[in-house]
């Protein structure tokens, strides 16, 4: 079922156009990541350490109003 109406959806043309966006998208954010990594380490230290201690705080967050709300 799901792949008529996905044949149906997608033309060759737009599975091509798609590809390319894709790769070209992945491209130039791996361009863009590595002409910015210098000045990230430099303004950002630690930044991935904060961001993953407030994940963890929000998902304990979490759980914790929903043991309350039992």
């Amino acid at each position: 079922m799901f792949i008529l109406i996905a044949a149906k959806m997608f033309t060759t043309g737009r599975i091509i156009f798609a590809s390319f966006f894709v790769v070209a998208f992945i491209v130039l954010m791996f361009f863009s990541y590595k002409k910015d990594a210098k000045n990230n380490k430099e303004h950002y230290q630690n930044g991935a350490l904060y961001v993953a201690i407030g994940l963890i705080v929000v998902i304990a967050l979490l759980f914790l109003s929903k043991l309350l709300t039992k």
